[in-house]
């Protein structure tokens, strides 16, 4: 056997779920917003948090060597910088609600990816009788609270990129297609001044929208539209934006989605897809290709696509040009012009 050659890879990769679950537990227990109040000792934390006395070294240990805490020359734990911003609810870059959203539902879920592999069916709430994806989280608000908090963790970094990206300065007026809590729309305008913008999402949607824009003072310059983009027509502006939602839906659905962008642009407008949109190659973004496989556990026919796809797609339906850009971490967006 090659000495070379070691298991490593493949064992951190096969047990990699026990550094996921500390974090998420973690991210469950509060206890980053708990160290926002600055460094603590293991043995206060562990009584603020309840933990055990069996369990709290080793969890606290473990999330410092997974690089989510610090822990200084008198022992006392505090936050990294990137947990301190993204980790801590008190934070308007709060990214927790899609890892609490992951602990309470997806952890479970992807259990039974070996089923959903065979079968091609969800793997969540509907096998078990219950409501597809979308009508269950809709139909109770806390736990829509929850999701729309989800998608602006899921949202920020590309909506920042965006809002740098696209040539805003062309364009007076957008509209956020599903645009759950409204993150996108807030970071444009607060990007650029001159920008006026609609949130379009299932009426249910429509208080914490406005609650979320009210805080930023944003108010005056975005308003929601309630709607079902599938059955109702889609708001008319300058620039039209799906975020994370072509990938929940089967090929016809995808084009009848964006055929339905075509119909409301003006000509000269823009649509900006994007999602974890997967290389060419099918081969780098790994993050995108496991999110594919999440659409499986999740939908009936829900997939992502790589940018040539979507490219595809737009010149089918009519936009006259199609390109592609990257955003961050592993988003890349598709900008159709009509």
């Amino acid at each position: 056997m090659d000495s070379s050659v070691t298991p490593e890879r493949i064992l951190q990769l096969g047990l990699g779920f026990w550094g996921t679950k500390t974090l998420l537990s973690a991210v469950e227990l509060g206890l980053f917003t708990v160290l926002a109040e600055g460094p603590q000792e293991g043995a206060e934390l562990a009584e603020r948090l309840c933990l055990h006395p069996r369990s709290w070294r080793d969890f606290l240990d473990a999330l410092v060597a997974l690089g989510m805490l610090r822990r200084d020359g008198d022992g006392r734990y505090a936050n990294t910088p990137e947990t301190g911003t993204f980790l801590d609810r008190s934070q308007p870059g709060y990214i927790g609600g899609m890892l609490e959203m992951a602990n309470a539902r997806l952890y479970g879920f992807w259990g039974s990816l070996s089923e959903a592999l065979r079968t091609g069916q969800p793997q969540n709430e509907e096998k078990t009788g219950g409501a597809n994806l979308f009508d269950a989280l809709y139909a109770h608000p806390n736990h829509l609270r929850g999701f729309l908090q989800a998608m602006s963790g899921a949202s920020l970094g590309p909506a920042r990129a965006i809002a740098a990206k696209f040539p805003w300065e062309r364009y007076q007026c957008f509209a956020d297609i599903g645009t759950a809590q409204g993150c996108l729309p807030a970071q444009l305008t607060l990007a650029h001044e001159h920008l006026t913008g609609i949130g379009f999402d299932l009426p249910p949607v429509a208080p914490v929208f406005e609650a979320y824009v009210g805080q930023l003072g944003l108010s005056g310059r975005l308003r929601f539209q309630g709607g079902n983009f599938f059955h109702d027509a889609l708001p008319e502006a300058d620039v039209l934006v799906m975020g994370h939602i072509l990938h929940d839906w089967d090929l016809e659905q995808k084009k009848t989605l964006l055929s339905a962008a075509l119909r409301a642009l003006p000509r000269g407008g823009a649509l900006v897809v994007y999602d974890a949109i997967i290389d060419d190659t099918r081969s780098t973004n790994a993050f995108g290709l496991l999110m594919s496989l999440n659409m499986l556990i999740e939908t009936h026919g829900g997939f992502d696509y790589t940018g040539a796809d979507c490219i595809g797609w737009m010149r089918e339906v009519g936009f006259r040009e199609a390109r592609l850009e990257h955003l961050a971490g592993p988003d890349s967006m598709v900008i159709g012009t009509k």
